[in-house]
This record gives structure tokens, sequence and C-alpha cells, in this order.
């Protein structure tokens, strides 16, 4: 069950106090996510810590990563084209369900970060010391729902985590249309209601208590989720779009990440690099990124493409030492196509795709990427100005060219913060925008592709396959994997998780029987149309 813990932190970095806490109080079970927390004592309660917690766990499990691997990776990454891999497991690209994997976010996030957020939000309703921090604390919750929500579509949200103030132990399903109208109100009184001259969090990894930061980051969120309903609802998309107007992100100095150490092993090191790394099985060596990705970047001359990938990184597949020689140049770099593996098939064996040669001589991350000292972003300053740039093309907010050229360069030069050897200079990225400028004649196409880039090179899949969904750009070509679970549709949305049946049974039928298409890997949210 849920306790209150007190991790540490020293500026953005995660360190081995966190993950010696954080890992002794979370439950790993849906149906635990409602019981009867342990009391503690007001008196002693710290609620910045929560914060902190959330945070971290925003990011992935600190099991091993464990919905990262399944959920962001496994899926997301390659069912969005922007990694690819033969190996048999990851079912993503070859568009199989797994339904462990799929119900993995579900598991570790009610657990891990709605019953935290939720119990840090009513713990600090009404209490001036805690002022910014209750506000913060809406605005986190939006996070984790918002991808909650986009993932599976209607979910537990307004009794979720409830079950100690409410006694509610079977949540309702809360239709996505009414998630996202709260979910905006929320984040627009909460990023409101936040005062300079209040308490400053101390347990906030991503600004250290900077409100000015958290206003930024507040409006950039809700631009976001306004534009998830372009499809669905303009008005409203238009009505919160409007209302982020000139409060959103500056530059990339606002960007939200979370940096990691190694000193608390598993749990303080970056999700996302634990997995590529190759911790738990040969991810290392036959992860690559996907040929859609590269051919688009190398096509387009895009100066990213020296600063991401690199060929000759592993050698062997049971060696899981980098070679220092590895070749970052442009014209070294060769996608992995999605959809293969190591049957020995002849139409899906990689070995016998057109252009194979040899296992490294496919484009791996960037090791600078990887580290497992790495940021995990959370949003940043690009997103916002494509963002922007869509609004103002779909809507009159502004000029789009601007906030386009904006985005793109953010989008580059941002790099920088995964490590000073990636970096993308402005000039660079002026070049590219002068060959490549905005066109209002595929505004829609141009700015979206380029939000599929960024949030690819941000390891942010679960962000890259929401947007592609709700977007529809790039156009993507799915793959002809045989005995697929989709008939060769890329999939729209995870299924709720079986354990629901038994856990939830009632509210889970209710739920599963609305979903548009069914309640499978082809069905729709409410803002995918």
């Amino acid at each position: 069950m849920y306790l209150p813990m007190k991790p540490i932190f020293s500026k953005y970095t995660v360190l081995v106090s966190a993950a010696l806490l954080l890992g002794s109080g979370c439950t790993n079970n849906f149906d635990d996510i409602n019981t009867n927390p342990t009391t503690y004592s007001q008196s002693s309660f710290n609620p910045n810590y929560v914060l902190t917690q959330t945070q971290l766990t925003y990011t992935g499990s600190t099991d091993f990563a464990y919905e990262t691997w399944r959920g962001n990776l496994i899926y997301c990454s390659t069912m969005v084209q922007g990694l690819a891999t033969v190996i048999g497991y990851w079912a993503g690209d070859k568009y199989r369900l797994n339904e462990a994997y799929t119900a993995a976010y579900w598991e570790r996030s009610y657990s891990e970060q709605v019953k935290p957020v939720t119990d840090l939000v009513v713990s600090t309703d009404g209490k001036p010391e805690y002022k910014n921090l209750h506000q913060v604390a809406r605005i986190m919750r939006a996070l984790v729902m918002e991808r909650i929500t986009d993932l599976y579509g209607d979910v537990p949200y307004g009794e979720a985590g409830q079950g100690y103030y409410k006694g509610i132990i079977t949540p309702k399903y809360d239709a996505q249309q009414a998630i996202y109208a709260d979910l905006l109100k929320e984040v627009d009184e909460a990023t409101t209601a936040l005062d300079p001259a209040a308490d400053k969090p101390t347990g906030d990894v991503y600004y250290k208590g900077n409100i000015a930061q958290w206003q930024r980051l507040g409006n950039s969120l809700m631009l976001r989720m306004a534009m998830r309903l372009t499809k669905v609802d303009p008005d409203k998309a238009k009505l919160y779009a409007t209302k982020a107007q000139g409060k959103t992100m500056q530059s990339n100095a606002d960007n939200a990440y979370v940096l990691f150490d190694v000193a608390g092993g598993r749990a303080t090191q970056n999700r996302n690099s634990q997995v590529l790394l190759g911790d738990g099985g040969k991810e290392h060596y036959y992860v690559k990124w996907s040929k859609t990705f590269i051919d688009y970047l190398r096509a387009n001359n895009d100066p990213r493409l020296s600063k991401i990938a690199v060929t000759q990184l592993y050698l062997k597949d049971d060696d899981k030492t980098q070679n220092a020689g590895a070749v970052s140049a442009a014209a070294a770099q060769k996608g992995l196509a999605n959809g293969y593996d190591l049957s020995g098939l002849a139409n899906i064996d990689v070995k016998f795709s057109p252009g194979f040669t040899s296992f490294p001589d496919f484009s791996s991350p960037n090791p600078n990427m990887i580290k497992r000292t790495g940021p995990a972003f959370i949003l940043t300053y690009a997103e916002s100005e494509l963002l922007l740039a869509e609004a103002a093309q779909r809507f009159g907010l502004g000029t789009p060219a601007d906030h386009y050229t904006a985005g793109v360069t953010a989008a580059m030069t941002y790099l920088s913060q995964y490590d000073p050897s990636m970096a993308v200079t402005p000039a660079e990225a002026s070049l590219y925008l002068t060959a490549h400028p905005y066109d209002a004649g595929r505004a829609l196409e141009q700015i979206n592709t380029q939000y599929w880039a960024l949030t690819n090179t941000m390891l942010d899949f679960y962000e890259s396959w929401s947007n592609w969904r709700r977007s529809g750009f790039p156009a993507l070509t799915p793959v002809a994997y045989p005995s697929n679970a989709t008939n060769g549709q890329i999939p729209r949305r995870f299924p709720y998780p079986t354990s629901e049946i038994t856990t939830n049974p009632d509210n889970y039928k209710a739920a599963s029987a609305a979903v548009p298409g069914g309640d499978n890997l082809v069905g729709r949210v409410y803002w995918d149309k």
C-alpha cells in the first residue's frame, strides 16, 4: 500500500535515497490502489516528498522499467516506427497482442503514480503553507491521467486513488470526453492559481520550485491537451489554445526533464536506458532506429541524423561493450525495417529483407542518448511551439511560420541537453529551415511530422504514438507480419487489463462494451477520429 516517504534529490538528479525509500512503498496491483493506507502523523508528514516520488515514477517504474519496457518501447516505439527490432517478444511492430505487456502501464501507473499524486492533491488542499504545491500536484495529476486515458480511453479518473478518502474500491470508468474536459479545467485553474510569492515546492525535480516555469509548463500542457481535441471538439480546442497564448514555454531552458544517477542501482537509473543497454536481454544489439525514421532524416538532410544515430556500436549480440569506433557520419546511417524477425521464414526473416547485411551496420541510438544518468524528457519547448504552429494554422492564433521555425529550431538544438557532443547549432537549424521552410499548403503534415521526429528523439514514444493517432502524420505504411491481431492495421489503443474482469467487473464490463471498434488493439479512444 502507499506510504508517504522521504526521498532525497539534489538539483534535478535522482539519488539513491529516493530509490530505497520509493521502492519500499509502492504496490504493483491495481486492486490495491484504493485500499486504506497506513496512517501517518500529519504533523510530521512533508508532502513535498510525494511530489518527488510522482515525478520519478512518471518516468517509469522503479521495478526495472517495467511498463517503460513494455509500453513505451516494445509497443509504442515500434508501432510509430521510431524504433524497430527482430526480437520476437517485441510485439508492437508485429501488431500482435501480448495482454501482459499492454496492461503494464495500467498496472504500474495507477499504483505508483495516481495513488500518491491523488494523496498529494488532497493532503495539500486548503493549506496556505502548501498553496503552490497543491497547484503543482493538480498539474502533475493531469500529466499522469492524460497519458493513461490516451493509452486506454475511458478509465477510472474521478474516483481513482480515492479509497482511503471515500472508501471507493471499485472506481467507475469516466468517459474520455469528460476526462479531457476536467483535465483542461484542472490545469487552467491550477496554473492560474500559482503564486510566485508563495511557497516554492522543495521536492520539485523539474524546476526546483521555480513557479514561473511551472506556469509555463502548465500552459504548455493545457495547449497539448487542447490540441488533442482538434477533430472531436474544435471549439474547445480553440478556447484552451487561446488561453495558452503567450504563456507557454519560452526556450529550451524551460524543458521539463529528470536527470538520473547510478548510485541507487536500477531504481535511480534512466528507464529507457536500462532496456536499450540490454539489461533484460539482447536489446542493445537487436533494437535499432527504424528505417522509416532514418530514411526521413536522410531524405531531408536533417542535421539530427549524425547526432542521434551511430552504426557499429555493438559488434556481437553477447557483448554489451560499446565500440569506441562507432560511426556517427550521416551517410553511414541505416535504419532497420519494421515487421521482421529471425524466424527463418523468407517473407519475414530480416536476413532475407532487401539491403540486409549485418546487425552492427544498422543504426543504434547514440550512446549519449541512453546514458543511465541521462535525462528523461517530460514536455519540451519544441513541442509547445509546434503545437502553437498548428493552433495558429487551424485557428488563426498568431503566425504559424514563426512558431514552426521556433519549434524546429528547438527540436534540433535541445539535443545538447542529452550531451554537449550532440549539439546541433542554431546556424545548422537555420540552414535546414532555409531548405525546408514552412509551407501553408501542407502545414498540418509538416508540423506533425516534425512533432513525430521530435518526440522520437525524446524517446517519448507514448506521445509520438498519441499525436500520430490524433493527426494522422506522418503517413506510415503498416507492416505485413503474418498472424497479426489487427488485420494489418497499426494499433490504435491498448486493451483494458484482463485483471479488471475480477477486480472491478461491473465497471470494466460497461467500459469494455463501449469502446468504438471493440476493446482490442484497433478500438479507438474518443479523440481518435
